[in-house]
């Protein structure tokens, strides 16, 4: 029997929300990772980098070895916001002024 993949869509970014929520927890990469694979669930950190761009397809059981291991719910992962914006966490946020404005 084969895993079924999921995909996300233009209004859930699930590995968007992966990350927001394990860096929440300040949980790094290496460690989700470690504990996934001590619950005999297949991941590397590298595909975990690509699930969390949005650039690779979940396998339904990384998604529940995720939420169990994050302590988090279905619904967190897959809610359609984050902070009504999308963000990087590897870079501050800032929001554009429009020209001619400065803080």
């Amino acid at each position: 029997m084969t895993e079924q993949k999921i995909k996300h869509d233009g209004n859930i970014h699930i590995g968007a929300n992966i990350r927001a929520i394990r860096k929440s927890q300040k949980m790094k990469q290496t460690a989700l990772v470690g504990h996934l694979q001590i619950m005999g669930i297949n991941m590397t950190r590298e595909t975990l980098v690509k699930i969390e761009r949005g650039i690779q397809h979940i396998q339904a059981s990384q998604l529940r070895g995720i939420k169990d291991v994050l302590h988090t719910t279905y619904d967190e992962l897959l809610k359609t916001e984050l902070n009504n914006e999308m963000v990087d966490d590897d870079k501050p946020t800032q929001k554009k002024q429009p020209a001619g404005k400065e803080d």
